[in-house]
């Protein structure tokens, strides 16, 4: 089958993964060049070694070393990691016409599906994670898990505890915490503000600081 047809597939792939996946979902629009420039790049390179005397592991190796530098020059969550490596994984099968059609198609579908699957929103939808700064020095983990469920009006899942400072009576803490049913949330005590109704406005906020006194 001609390159042609495995280098319209790659960027067909690629497009379908940032413009339908990843931009829709995690709206980082410096992202979108990063990703395609890195798929388009392996793609060329792939092909370019795969049909000269150079070893394949040589322009491999300069990819692999430009991609740690990209991953190192800005902050990355581990989902946009997983879209990182897929634009390379497409890239490679893309540049290798030499690989049946069948099988390339297939691993490129397969790619795409499974981390449509796995960053989808419906998935764990109301399972949440953040780091919180706490107005008092807190020691153990029960305690904390306490606190902090009172705090969010949520199921703690896990606590761990990152940073207690006696001086100041702060805890930074990593939280894993499920949502409550949206009819659980909005029934405030009497009618009034829902118990941690203060907590749902920040979930979008990285660190939260708890304010509201806790003593």
């Amino acid at each position: 089958m001609s390159v042609f047809t495995f280098i319209a597939a790659d960027l067909l792939a690629i497009s379908v993964m940032v413009l339908g996946l990843y931009f829709p979902r995690h709206r980082r629009r410096d992202l979108i060049v990063a990703f395609l420039s890195i798929n388009v790049g392996v793609m060329g390179v792939t092909y370019a070694m795969a049909t000269a005397d150079l070893s394949l592991g040589f322009g491999l190796g300069i990819f692999a070393v430009l991609s740690i530098i990209r991953l190192r020059s800005t902050e990355m969550d581990h989902a946009e990691i997983a879209y990182y490596f897929t634009a390379i994984a497409l890239g490679l099968l893309g540049g290798f016409p030499s690989i049946s059609p069948a099988v390339s198609f297939t691993l490129m579908a397969v790619l795409l599906g499974v981390i449509a699957v796995g960053d989808s929103p419906a998935l764990f939808a109301r399972t949440r994670q953040q780091t919180m700064v706490l107005d008092r020095a807190v020691t153990d983990e029960a305690s904390a898990r306490v606190l902090l469920g009172e705090l969010l009006g949520a199921r703690i899942d896990r606590v761990t505890l990152r940073k207690v400072d006696l001086v100041s009576e702060t805890t930074l803490c990593d939280v894993r915490f499920t949502l409550r049913a949206v009819a659980d949330r909005t029934a405030g005590p009497e009618g009034g503000v829902p118990e941690g109704d203060h907590a749902h406005r920040s979930y979008d906020a990285p660190v939260l600081v708890a304010s509201r006194s806790l003593r």
